[in-house]
């Protein structure tokens, strides 16, 4: 099948794009108010995106509290979501009322940051501590108003737990992340889906 994005008239009951685009790393967003007021959101459209520095993006739909929150104070943390906290993350994407902590509605615990005001999650294996450079508006062809935002931050700080560093390199399939697809669906990664390529060159 083909279709054109301008009309979706795919003819099927949802749209397939996030279906197509994926599995997508889940951006486990803290952020800060000036006011001290704490939001934690899970984003599906997230990723690294430098290494030298360490940069990651992720869009939000509108301009949700996390956004309005890291450009207030400009900082925010991405915990590693993992298999063992699915149902956690999940409830943190509850339309809470703004200011309302998505931490203490899931029963997740918080843990102090090293080098930014927001707290991460205490349970999760892995976080990214980083600081706001800009927020990027993504104007659609032929103009109009954006739906979505990219927010850029550069990771200052990093939380690995020492368990899963094994002969120092970290055993990212044992914690066991996981990921965003179409609808409804997830995957996770485990040991036994991992498997190494050697590019050429070397």
């Amino acid at each position: 099948m083909f279709y054109e994005t301008s009309t979706n008239a795919h003819g099927l009951p949802h749209d397939p794009f996030k279906a197509i685009v994926t599995p997508r790393p889940i951006g486990w967003i803290t952020a800060m108010s000036a006011r001290g007021e704490v939001n934690l959101s899970p984003y599906s459209f997230f990723n690294a995106v430098s290494e030298r520095p360490p940069m990651v993006a992720f869009s939000s739909a509108g301009k949700k509290d996390a956004l309005s929150f890291i450009e207030e104070t400009g900082e925010f943390v991405c915990s590693l979501a993992t298999y063992d906290l699915r149902d956690k993350m999940n409830l943190t994407s509850a339309p809470l009322p703004r200011g309302e902590n998505e931490m203490k509605h899931a029963g997740l615990e918080a843990a102090p940051s090293r080098l930014v005001k927001p707290p991460r999650v205490a349970e999760a294996l892995a976080a990214l501590e980083c600081r706001w450079l800009q927020t990027v508006p993504l104007n659609p062809l032929g103009g109009g108003d954006p739906s979505y935002y990219l927010v850029i931050g550069q990771v200052v700080g990093v939380h690995i737990d020492d368990r899963y560093i094994v002969d120092g390199l970290v055993d990212t399939a044992a914690m066991r992340p996981i990921a965003r697809s179409g609808y409804r669906d997830y995957f996770v990664a485990t040991p036994e889906t991992k498997f190494s390529i050697t590019r050429p060159g070397g």
